[in-house]
C-alpha cells in the first residue's frame, strides 16, 4: 500500500502575531479566565507524574480546579524525571556572561536546527527564570558558589553558563520538590491520586476528549474515568529502540491511543542520540546508562590516533590522541550540541579508532581536571556520577578514562499541539517530552527540566482556562455509547493478547523491534534502510500476533500483559517513524539522511521543502497515515548552516 498521504495544512491559531517579546504576555491576557467558585466545578484528568504532570497537577489544585492524578508507579516520584542528572537551563545571567532571555531562545531554536516554532521557544525562555525562583522556594538544593549565589556549569550548544543544578541529581531534586506540592494538595483533598494505574484508551465524547480508560495494575480492574478535560504527561517514546536510557516502563501508549483518537502525531522520527552513555556490554542487557552531558564541562573527549590501538589509554601519549571534538569544533570542543557530537563519536569508531571490547566507545578523560582542579573538586560536582559509573562498569574514573558511546535518549516528536498545548482534539493537552513542541530536531542539554517544569507549573495552568471557561461540559457515565465503546475495545486488546499463546516472549519481540529500529532509524538513516525497515516491522507485527506469549490472566498482576499492550503499539509506532523518516529527505538535527550531508559530513538541511512540523493523522489500521504540514516561520532567528567552529 502507499505510504502516506497529503492532507490539508494545520496551523497554530492560538499563537499571537507581533513582537515576540510580548506574545505569551498578550496571549494570557487575551485568554478567557475562569473564576475562582467556578473552579471548584471543574474536573482535570492528569496522567503522568513525572516534572510535567506532577507540576501541573499541583499547580491546578492551588488554583481550585478538581484534579484526578494517575501513574503506572507505585509513588508519583519514581516517575523517569527523576533519573536526570546535569542540570535546568535558565536565562538569570547570574554569571555577567552575557547570557539573556533572547540569547537563551537563539540557543534553542539554532541548536534544534531551525525546526521549532519561535514564539513557543522564546515563551520557554522567557518562563525559565521563574522556574529556578519557584524551585529554589520549594527547597530545591542547586549547587551555590562559595559567596552562597546559585552556581551554574556549561552544557552544549552554548558559549554561557546557564545550567544550574544539583549535583548529578538534578531531575531527582525538582522532582521532589514538585512532588512536595502535589503531596501537599493530595494531603488537602484537592488532588485525587492513582498510582499504580495505567491509562489504555482515550474517552472522546462530541469531539472532546473527557476521560480515560485505566487498568488498575494489582486487582486487573478496568474502570473509565472523566473530567471536563485531560492532561497528558506521559514522557517520550524512546524505548521503542528496546536500548535506551529510559526506564524500562517508559513507553507510548497513553500518546498512541490518543492519537487513535484523532490526535496528530508531530515529528516522530526527531529521537535524540546521547553522546555520553555507558556502552553496550553484550546481549543480555535490557536498557543503558546515561552519563549526564555535564560531564563534558571538565572531561575531554578522545580516541587513539592510530586506528585499532589497543594499548592502555594511560599508555598512549597525548602526541597520539585525538580529541576530535576539540578539533573538529574549537569554539565549542567538548560542549558541541548532542546530535554533533554523537555522530562525531560514531564516525570515529566506524573509522577504527574506538575503543574497548567491541571498538564502539571513545574516551571520556578527567586527567586534566583532577591536575588542574583537584579531585576534591572534581568529586564535589561529579560524585554520584563517578560512582555509579564505577558500579557498572568496575573501573574507577578517577584513575582511567569513562569509555562513553551514543544511545537513545529523548524524543523531540510527540503529540502536535497548538501555542496553547491542546491538541486537534478539543479538551486534550500535551505536556512535557509528550508533546513535540519546544525543542526542534535536537534538544539542548539541560532544556527537557526547562521544558516540563515551564508547561506544569506556567503554560498549562494559564491556556487550560481558556478551554474550561465554556465548562463545565455534559456528564456522561458508564452507558454512555463512546464510553462502552472505548471500554469494550480495551478488553477486547486484553483478550485478544492473552488468546494468542504463541511460543515467543514479548521481551524477544521488543529487542528485535529494537535492532531493526537502531539499525535503519537510529544515528543514520537511508532510503534503502528506511524502507528495508518497514517491511521488517510489518512482517514481526504480523508475527507478533501469531506467536507472541502472554502468561497468566487480565486479572491482577500481569507485567506480561502489560508489556505486551506497550509494544504492540511500539509496532505502529516504529512503522510511523520510519515513514517521516523516509518522507523527510534532508537532514537536520537527530534526523540525519545518508543522502542529505554537507561535504564535512554535517546535516544538510532543505529548507525550501521540508522547513515544516510534519503532523500525522491516524486513518485506520490498514490506511496509510495522512501528513499534515504546518509551516514554519522565522522572523527573529533566520535559518542558516549550523556551525559550531
Amino acid at each position: 500500500m502507499d505510504m502516506f498521504r497529503i492532507g490539508e495544512p494545520v496551523a497554530d491559531t492560538k499563537a499571537p502575531d507581533g513582537p515576540i517579546e510580548t506574545r505569551w504576555e498578550r496571549r494570557r491576557f487575551e485568554a478567557k479566565l475562569v473564576n475562582p467558585a467556578n473552579r471548584r466545578k471543574l474536573t482535570v484528568l492528569v496522567v503522568g507524574t513525572g516534572l510535567a504532570g506532577g507540576s501541573a497537577a499541583a499547580t491546578l489544585a492551588e488554583l481550585g480546579y478538581r484534579v484526578k492524578s494517575y501513574c503506572y508507579q507505585d509513588s508519583p516520584r519514581r516517575a523517569h524525571s527523576i533519573a536526570a542528572q546535569g542540570g535546568i537551563n535558565a536565562a538569570k545571567n547570574y554569571r555577567n556572561d552575557g547570557d539573556s532571555v533572547h540569547r537563551l531562545f537563539y540557543d534553542t531554536v539554532k541548536g534544534g536546527d531551525f525546526r521549532a516554532r519561535e514564539s513557543n521557544v522564546h515563551r520557554l525562555a522567557e518562563v525559565s527564570v521563574n522556574i529556578i525562583d519557584q524551585a529554589v522556594a520549594q527547597g530545591v538544593p542547586f549547587a551555590r558558589e562559595y559567596g552562597g549565589l546559585l552556581d551554574t556549569r556549561s552544557f552544549g550548544g552554548a558559549q554561557v553558563q546557564r545550567t544550574f543544578y544539583a549535583r548529578g541529581q538534578t531531575g531527582q531534586q525538582l522532582l521532589l520538590g514538585a512532588y512536595q506540592a502535589l503531596e501537599r494538595q493530595i494531603a488537602l483533598g484537592r488532588v485525587e491520586m492513582h498510582t499504580r494505574h495505567e491509562m489504555l484508551e482515550l474517552i472522546v465524547v462530541d469531539d472532546r476528549a473527557r476521560g480515560i480508560v485505566v487498568r488498575d495494575m494489582v486487582t486487573g480492574e478496568i474502570t473509565t474515568e472523566y473530567a471536563d478535560a485531560v492532561v497528558l504527561a506521559s514522557g517520550g517514546y524512546g524505548n521503542v529502540f528496546y536500548l535506551s536510557t529510559n526506564a524500562k516502563g517508559c513507553n507510548v501508549t497513553a500518546t498512541w491511543r490518543a492519537h487513535r483518537k484523532g490526535a496528530y502525531f508531530a515529528n516522530p522520527c526527531y529521537t535524540q542520540i546521547h553522546p555520553t552513555c555507558i556502552p553496550v556490554s553484550g546481549d543480555h542487557q535490557s536498557k543503558l546508562t546515561l552519563m549526564s552531558e555535564s560531564l563534558r564541562n571538565d572531561g575531554r573527549v578522545w580516541v587513539p590516533k592510530q586506528a585499532r590501538d589497543d594499548r592502555n589509554p594511560a599508555d598512549i601519549p597525548e602526541s597520539e590522541r585525538d580529541y576530535f571534538l576539540e578539533r573538529m569544533y574549537p569554539a565549542f570542543g567538548n560542549l558541541v550540541p548532542r546530535d554533533i557530537a554523537s555522530r562525531a563519536a560514531k564516525n570515529v569508531c566506524d573509522s577504527g579508532h574506538g575503543v574497548g571490547p567491541t571498538g564502539l566507545g571513545v574516551y571520556l578523560d578527567f586527567a586534566d581536571a583532577i591536575n588542574r582542579l583537584g579531585r576534591h573538586t572534581v568529586q564535589e560536582r561529579y560524585g554520584n556520577l563517578f560512582e555509579m559509573y564505577e558500579r557498572i562498569t568496575g573501573e574507577d574514573p578517577y584513575q582511567v578514562p569513562m569509555r562513553i558511546y551514543p544511545a537513545v535518549h529523548y524524543t523531540m516528536g510527540g503529540l502536535w499541539v497548538d501555542y496553547d498545548l491542546q491538541a486537534t482534539i478539543p479538551g486534550l493537552f500535551v505536556i512535557g517530552e509528550a508533546n513535540f513542541s519546544d525543542h526542534g530536531a535536537n534538544r539542548l542539554g539541560a532544556s527537557a527540566l526547562m521544558q516540563g517544569l515551564a508547561d506544569g507549573y506556567f503554560v498549562l495552568p494559564n491556556t487550560i482556562a481558556n478551554y474550561l471557561s465554556a465548562g463545565p461540559f455534559e456528564a456522561i457515565d458508564d452507558n454512555h455509547p463512546e464510553v462502552v465503546a472505548a471500554r469494550a475495545d480495551v478488553e477486547d486488546r486484553l483478550a485478544r493478547l492473552l488468546a494468542v499463546n504463541g511460543d515467543r516472549t514479548v521481551d524477544s519481540f521488543h529487542r528485535e523491534l529494537g535492532q531493526i529500529m537502531w539499525e535503519h532509524c537510529g544515528m543514520e538513516r537511508t532510503d534503502a534502510g528506511l524502507r528495508k525497515a518497514i517491511e521488517q516491522i510489518r512482517a514481526l507485527r504480523e508475527q507478533y500476533w501469531r506467536r507472541v506469549k502472554v502468561t497468566g490472566d487480565a486479572d491482577g498482576i500481569n507485567q506480561s500483559l502489560e508489556k505486551a499492550g506497550r509494544v504492540a503499539d511500539f509496532f505502529e509506532l516504529a512503522e510511523l517513524m520510519c515513514v517521516d523518516a523516509l518522507h523527510r529527505t534532508e537532514s537536520c538535527g537527530g534526523h540525519f539522511r545518508a543522502e542529505s550531508q554537507t561535504p564535512e559530513g554535517e546535516a544538510q538541511r532543505d529548507d525550501e521543502h521540508f522547513s515544516y512540523v510534519a503532523a500525522w493523522e491516524f486513518t485506520g489500521a490498514d490506511q496509510p497515515p495522512v501528513l499534515h504540514k504546518e509551516d514554519l516561520n522565522f522572523e527573529y532567528v533566520h535559518p542558516s548552516q549550523r556551525s559550531y567552529k
